[in-house]
């Protein structure tokens, strides 16, 4: 079995690779849920969703969120009628959504997930990180912000500062999922805001500790594959580079994959980790994905 420790656009990514050379059902997601909020009335987990759609096969890969050729009908409405949403919603997506709500009246959010990809014929398993809600404070140099103000509202520009969250403890089956694992992968997700969630849990660095872990850098040169990691690895002290992401996984991390653009800094990382592989890593393309999982998994 392999566990994938996942945000919301690059590890996806990989997850449609990885699913191409093995059995679904050997596949268990972590997910983080540090951004997971109430919008317009209705449980958003984005990350959590964007994982289930790619499993799935519904994904927009376009936006990496929402569902492929979704209507905004609702959305539409609302904003025409002087209610304008932060998020723009699908009306498929917000089914899905809406339920998840419903469901959470009764259940906490692993049991509503579980039940959500079940119904949906998903073969591998997703965790929440945790089923705790959490907050994370953005700060600026234009004032202390939550995740969506800064990356929906404000589009990410302001400068940030530094960052807080509280941990989460781990949900039910994350740490035995870890440690039944024959691998454990961090994708190229946000080391900061999407992975780092994940890894303060309680335990779970211990977990990692007696497992075999690879991971796989979300930054190639000086450049994000996606989303704020650069603005906030630089808030948080550490270098904007593959080399930054490896002192934060140094502790528990076997093997490290680069681009083939860092292969100057293998040296360096070999002090910190036992084994560095330098290939390509950009995902273009389904068969860059799949050529991606082998390397991981060879």
């Amino acid at each position: 079995m392999i566990t994938v420790f996942s945000g919301g656009t690059g590890t996806p990514k990989l997850l449609q690779g990885i699913m191409e050379i093995t059995d679904p059902e050997n596949i268990t997601v972590i997910v983080n849920t540090l951004e997971n909020d109430y919008f317009s009335g209705i449980y958003v987990a984005a990350d959590l969703d964007t994982v289930m759609y790619t499993l799935s096969g519904m994904i927009n890969q376009t936006t990496w969120y929402g569902i492929e050729g979704d209507t905004f009908i609702t959305h539409d409405t609302l904003n025409g009628i002087g209610c304008p949403e932060v998020l723009r919603i699908g009306d498929k997506d917000r089914g899905i959504k809406i339920q998840k709500t419903l469901l959470m009246n009764k259940y906490p959010l692993s049991k509503a997930v579980n039940i959500q990809k079940e119904r949906l014929g998903i073969r591998s398993e997703i965790l929440p990180m945790s089923n705790q809600n959490s907050e994370i404070t953005i700060q600026t140099t234009l004032g202390d912000m939550d995740f969506h103000q800064f990356l929906v509202e404000e589009k990410g520009a302001p400068q940030v500062v530094g960052l807080h969250y509280e941990s989460a403890e781990p949900a039910p089956g994350v740490l035995e999922a870890i440690e039944n694992s024959e691998m454990v992968l961090i994708g190229p997700s946000n080391p900061i805001t999407s992975i780092g969630p994940i890894i303060s849990g309680n335990g779970v660095i211990k977990a990692l500790k007696n497992a075999y872990v690879v991971a796989v850098s979300p930054i190639i040169g000086d450049q994000p594959v996606s989303g704020p990691a650069a603005k906030f690895m630089g808030a948080m002290g550490y270098e904007v580079s593959c080399l930054g992401v490896a002192k934060i996984y140094q502790d528990f991390l076997d093997k490290f994959i680069i681009d083939d653009i860092d292969a100057h800094y293998k040296d360096k990382i070999e002090k910190l980790i036992t084994e560095v592989v330098v290939t390509q890593t950009k995902m273009n393309n389904l068969l860059d994905k799949v050529k991606l999982a082998r390397i991981i998994f060879g």
